[in-house]
């Protein structure tokens, strides 16, 4: 069942900027477990690396150079939370409905995202200061 009007199911990721090597190794320990999968997503200059907890997922993000959206945002924030993740019944159900609702979008349409699924941005100006991404299994 749902919890509100964008088909939101549960927290499906919390993405962490900065993932490399070092990173790894803390979280490894930190969850006493490895990384179960390692991607990178060249629409986004951005390798991600994925542990499973239980029924949610944390994502390390790591940018593919300098100016990629990763790395500004360690330039500029440091490395830390990046954005909260949520699955949703229906992606373009919930892409319209967030358009409706006056959230400020950070994409045109749902798009291919890491971990095989389809995905759109919210900014963090219309959510709080929280970056939210709503995300959705492809078939």
């Amino acid at each position: 069942m749902s919890i509100m009007g964008l088909g939101i199911i549960k927290l499906e990721h919390i993405g962490i900027a900065g993932g490399d090597a070092d990173a790894e190794q803390l979280f490894n320990r930190l969850f006493d477990r490895f990384v179960y999968k390692t991607e990178e997503v060249a629409s986004e200059r951005v390798q991600t690396k994925f542990y499973r907890i239980g029924e949610t997922k944390v994502e390390l993000l790591e940018g593919l150079g300098d100016d990629d959206a990763i790395s500004k945002f360690i330039e500029k924030r440091g490395r830390g939370i990046h954005h909260l993740a949520f699955e949703v019944e229906d992606i373009y159900h919930a892409f319209e409905e967030a358009k409706r609702m006056g959230f400020v979008l950070l994409n045109d349409q749902p798009k291919q995202g890491a971990d095989n699924k389809m995905i759109f941005f919210i900014h963090p100006k219309s959510t709080g200061g929280v970056l939210i991404e709503l995300c959705q299994e492809r078939g």
